[in-house]
């Protein structure tokens, strides 16, 4: 399985990202097919107490990075990553992960 890690910076206006992530891109992105799951999450802080250079973090998971690639190539997957810098002020990263199950 491949996870696509989106992890948002601290955006120049927090409340302004909230908003428009849950009524804009939150619909714009459920429209995408394929993906096998899709969480999200504020971040609540670090280990050490330290402050966390990421606001955000969305999490989107395929059977393989190949699915992936084409759930992103869909219309409605160009229309979602399209929309990412409208809100993401903070700056956004994107990084893949193969996973594995541990435990």
């Amino acid at each position: 399985m491949i996870r696509l890690l989106v992890l948002y910076g601290h955006p120049k206006d927090p409340a302004a990202f909230d908003k428009y992530y849950e009524e804009i891109h939150i619909p714009l992105a459920k429209r995408m097919q394929g993906l096998r799951k899709w969480t999200i999450g504020k971040v609540a802080g670090t280990p050490n107490g330290q402050p966390s250079p990421y606001y955000y973090i969305a999490d989107l998971y395929a059977d393989s990075r190949e699915a992936m690639d084409a759930i992103l190539a869909t219309p409605e997957g160009k229309v979602a990553v399209e929309d990412v810098p409208k809100f993401a002020s903070g700056g956004v990263t994107f990084v893949y992960t193969e996973l594995e199950d541990v435990i």
